[in-house]
């Protein structure tokens, strides 16, 4: 066979031909304007990948499909994850497709490679989607990529459509039905995928200094090491801090804190009152709130000490 140049493809770094996915417009323009291959360049770049291992072949014939996976990744702008990441993703499906290529099948690769770049970013979508694995099985697979679509379709036969979001029970019946799912995983998915995205940190914006998420009230401090130290600190504080701090009172002023504060009747209320307490040293209640206060302030500044 003669050989066969094509002189725009002939390069030792064909990836200089297109700019990087950083500037995604640049991309898919020069992607567009790649040239591409007849079947006999294409079965000549093919073989020579296969039978010599020819890397500058691998990258014309990966170089001449980029349009084909800028096509197909924008099938898939729907699940809200960047074109450019979808486009990477479609290309490396597109490498391995021209790795495995074989000439002599009688089939063009554009026909071959379909299959790996959707696969590839069929992979991607189910590991980043929202960060959740939504499909498992390859029934649920099927159901997630083709539900919107069919509710769709769905929706355009619709007298409501413009007011209805939801599958209704025979359409969700039909859906079940078409792709060997149950009902329920139907309903499920729709819900996953109907469901809005939270954000768990939020950035502060510029008319509140403070944002609350969920991530305020899903963080667990309890084993947070300052929590834990703080924690620690006050159980200390209530079982020998209390009994120190006791210590620096007469016998007086410490039963009269005792009763006050640290007994607790079998019905749940506090010890002996003020009038009770009067009653027993024979003087006024005022006076035991004197000496109650007196105490206190002995026992601050004791707690302070032995913190």
């Amino acid at each position: 066979m003669t050989a066969i140049t094509h002189q725009p493809l002939a390069m030792t770094n064909p990836w200089g031909l297109v700019p990087s996915l950083g500037n995604l417009d640049a991309y898919i323009t020069a992607a567009n304007r790649l040239p591409m291959l007849t079947l006999e360049q294409e079965q000549e770049f093919a073989r020579q990948l296969k039978d010599n291992n020819d890397i500058e072949a691998a990258g014309k014939l990966v170089l001449s499909h980029l349009r084909l996976v800028v096509s197909v990744s924008r099938q898939y702008l729907g699940y809200g994850l960047p074109h450019a990441d979808l486009i990477q993703e479609g290309n490396i499906g597109l490498m391995k497709a021209v790795k495995r290529f074989d000439p002599d099948q009688g089939v063009r690769l554009v026909s071959y490679a379909m299959h790996w770049i959707k696969a590839e970013i069929h992979e991607y979508i189910l590991k980043n989607w929202r960060m959740v694995k939504v499909a498992t099985t390859k029934a649920q697979r099927k159901l997630f990529f083709n539900l919107r679509s069919m509710k769709q379709g769905f929706k355009a036969d619709a007298a409501e459509a413009t007011h209805r979001n939801t599958l209704n029970p025979q359409e969700v019946d039909a859906v079940a039905t078409k792709l060997n799912v149950k009902p329920e995983e139907v309903l499920e998915m729709e819900m996953r995928m109907s469901g809005g995205d939270v954000l768990l940190d939020p950035t502060p914006n510029e008319d509140s200094d403070e944002a609350f998420g969920p991530i305020a009230y899903l963080t667990d401090t309890n084993h947070e090491p300052t929590a834990m130290m703080a924690a620690h600190q006050r159980d200390v504080l209530a079982s020998d801090g209390i009994a120190a701090a006791l210590n620096v009172l007469d016998e007086r002023s410490r039963r009269i804190v005792e009763e006050r504060w640290l007994k607790v009747q079998d019905n749940g209320s506090g010890g002996m009152t003020l009038h009770d307490l009067a009653a027993e040293y024979g003087v006024s209640a005022e006076r035991i709130r004197q000496i109650e206060v007196a105490a206190m302030k002995k026992m601050k500044a004791a707690l302070a000490e032995y913190a």
